[in-house]
Formats: structure tokens, C-alpha cells, sequence
């Protein structure tokens, strides 16, 4: 039996961490009756609602998320504009609760073969792809990394490449130890390849679970791409809260809210409550 030192004390758990993944649609869509203007404030709403602590934003013009700031207090905001790096484009932003975190460290790489210039592209995407993370210390003092991404619609090779490239900046970040969350709008099914450099096969796991699965294995009408039709929950899940494996998940949902028959964007939004180790 082993016994723990005279006097020492075992550190409490973390307190528990809801995470959100939420494509919300860029403003400047031309989509008639579903434009930003017709349902922002019920995607306002619904994040008032699920009151995350940490939200992976996909599709996200800086107006928009001026927007959100402004309508859904609290937040704080840490990512950059992919096509000049400040803000202009969709951003991959991460948005956090500014009376919880403290942000350490942030940044943003491209999903190309040289991933530290601005709107560089490679991998036979058309489309600007990135990856902002963000380093947070939580308010006992332990640290994690949050690493919110989007990747490309039409390419394979591109959504390949962009998950190993991804899998490796994880693997080498500075401090050893602390858990890493990813979020994304991954545009691949669950059985995609592409995800194997997150969450392996079953001969050879990977270093993350859809935290989703944890819980619900046997789900099978757990699609996220909605087209606006919020009763649309047949097809592939393609949104992810990716948590490393052995994470305590606590509860997990795809978001099906909606508001006078109206879904606030095409996407479900996906959340999780864990408790990092």
C-alpha cells in the first residue's frame, strides 16, 4: 500500500472547464431570410445560454465578433484575421472568460507548408486555413492550451496535412504536461483519416477523444451541419471538442436550440463540461 508523506497534501481537482465549437457563419453570407442580421440575436442567446467558459469560434468576421463581445458580456477575445494576420478574414478565435483566465501566450499558423506566413496556402486548399491556440492559466493556477482550427471544405490532402501539422505543434509545445484542447469545424466525418492524427485508429490511439463520444458512442443521428434546418440531424458530425484521452468528461452535447423555427447558424454547436488532469 503506498502511503503519501507526513504532512503532504494532494493537489484538488481542477475545476471543471465547459468548452463550446461553434461555426456561427460569416455576417456578410447572402442568405436571404438567414443573414447575420435575422439571427444573431438568437445565436446571442443561445450563447448567453450555454454559458461556456471557452468558446472555439469558426467562420467569424471581426464585426461579428465585436458583436458577440458586446451582447454576451465577459468574454475576452485571443485570434487574428487569416487573410493579414490582424483583421482582416474569418478568424479562428478563441473566446474566454476574462475573469477566470489569465492568457499567457497566443498565436496563429497557417495550415501550409510555411505555417508562420500571413494567408500562405499549400496542400491543394483554395481557401486561407488556420489554427489560432491560445495558452491560459486557470484561476488555481494550473495551465492548458486551447487550439481552435477550421479546416478545409473541398480538399483531402489539405484536411490531411493540416491535422498532422496540427498534431506536431501540440506535441512540441514549450511546457510538457499541460493538457491541450482542440475545437474545430474539421469538415470530415468522424471515419475521416483525416482525424487519425488526433485520434489514431483502434490498433494505435491517438492522443485526444472526441469528448462527445466519450459519453454518447452509440449516437447515431449526430450530424452538425445543419444548412439553416435546425430538425437536420441526420449526416456527418464535422464540429469537435477534442479533449486528451482519459479526460474526466462530465457531459457532452451537440446544441440543437432554435428560435422561431430559425437556427441561429448552420452549424450545431457542440459543447462539453470535462475536468483536465
Amino acid at each position: 500500500m503506498l502511503v503519501s508523506p507526513v504532512g503532504a497534501r494532494q493537489a484538488p481537482p481542477a475545476d471543471p472547464l465547459t468548452v463550446m465549437s461553434f461555426n456561427i457563419r460569416y455576417g456578410t453570407a447572402n442568405d436571404g431570410e438567414n443573414r447575420w442580421e435575422n439571427r444573431r440575436e438568437a445565436l446571442f442567446a443561445l450563447m448567453r445560454a450555454e454559458n461556456a467558459d471557452l468558446v472555439g469560434l469558426q467562420e467569424a468576421l471581426y464585426g461579428q465578433i465585436q458583436e458577440i463581445l458586446a451582447a454576451v458580456p465577459g468574454y475576452a477575445v485571443a485570434g487574428v484575421g487569416r487573410d493579414d494576420g490582424r483583421t482582416k478574414g474569418e478568424f479562428s478565435a478563441i473566446l474566454f472568460r476574462a475573469n477566470r483566465f489569465t492568457l499567457s501566450d497566443a498565436g496563429t499558423f497557417w495550415f501550409s507548408d510555411t505555417p508562420e506566413v500571413v494567408a500562405s496556402t499549400s496542400w491543394g486548399n483554395t481557401i486561407t486555413r488556420i489554427c489560432s491556440w491560445a495558452r491560459f492559466i486557470d484561476r488555481d493556477g494550473r495551465a492548458f492550451w486551447h487550439y481552435n482550427v477550421h479546416l478545409d471544405h473541398q480538399s483531402q490532402p489539405s484536411r490531411e496535412r493540416s491535422t498532422e501539422l496540427l498534431a506536431r505543434r501540440i506535441a512540441a509545445r514549450a511546457e510538457r504536461g499541460e493538457p491541450a484542447i482542440v475545437t474545430g469545424d474539421l469538415n470530415v466525418g468522424e471515419s475521416n483519416p483525416a482525424l487519425t492524427a488526433l485520434v489514431g485508429s483502434a490498433s494505435a490511439p491517438g492522443p485526444f477523444v472526441d469528448s462527445f463520444r466519450v459519453l454518447h458512442p452509440d449516437v447515431k443521428e449526430a450530424g452538425t451541419f445543419t444548412g439553416f434546418d435546425a430538425t437536420r440531424i441526420a449526416g456527418d458530425k464535422i464540429d469537435y471538442v477534442f479533449v486528451p484521452r482519459g479526460t474526466e468528461v462530465l457531459s457532452a452535447a451537440i446544441v440543437r436550440t432554435a428560435a422561431n423555427g430559425r437556427s441561429p447558424s448552420d452549424h450545431f454547436p457542440v459543447t462539453a463540461r470535462v475536468r483536465l488532469k
